[in-house]
């Protein structure tokens, strides 16, 4: 669904990002993520993925987590990007406690058209995309051929155990 419109002539990237939930209403809340993210400024959601059940990871004494991904066509700068959807964290009720600890949402910057770089904020291609299955699964559905550090998504999730990976429903209500 186009939600947002963008500029004619702005300089546009494909990015892919993450979105993560294990409190309260998983599913609910990705879904206003989404719906959120799909309502920034020269932003538009190209693709989602199903929502999948993952376990834990990291951290793995809490509850599973609904995890999807997403791909916008977005006029805004990476770090313009992130800070927008770390407001859309703030804005659903995300508060920062522990490192891999439960959370109402996350969402993940992934890549940003080519961009490959680091700053004090913002790391591209994200630093543990290809270790994570719970990312890359979602990803696989919607960006199978996308390419981080020279190789497929679909190798790198060839690669790892989705062991209790399990679609549940479309990310779209």
């Amino acid at each position: 669904m186009v939600v947002t419109e963008l500029a004619q002539g702005a300089p546009r990237a494909i990015a892919f990002l993450a979105l993560g939930s294990n409190l309260g209403d998983k599913v609910g809340h990705l879904r206003q993520a989404a719906t959120a993210i799909g309502q920034l400024p020269e932003t538009r959601i190209l693709a989602r993925s199903s929502i999948y059940r993952t376990p834990p990871w990291g951290k793995t004494d809490q509850d599973w987590f609904a995890n999807a991904a997403l791909s916008v066509e977005t006029a805004l700068a990476p770090e313009a990007l992130l800070e927008a959807v770390l407001e859309i964290e703030r804005r659903l009720g995300r508060v920062r406690r522990e490192r891999w600890g439960p959370r109402i949402i996350d969402i993940d910057v992934l890549t940003h058209g080519d961009a490959v770089r680091t700053t004090d904020s913002l790391t591209l291609p994200h630093p543990a995309l290809t270790e994570r299955a719970f990312v890359l699964v979602p990803l696989n559905e919607i960006a199978p051929d996308l390419v981080i550090r020279g190789k497929r998504v679909r190798q790198w999730l060839g690669g790892l155990d989705a062991t209790g990976i399990t679609p549940m429903v479309p990310l779209a209500a």
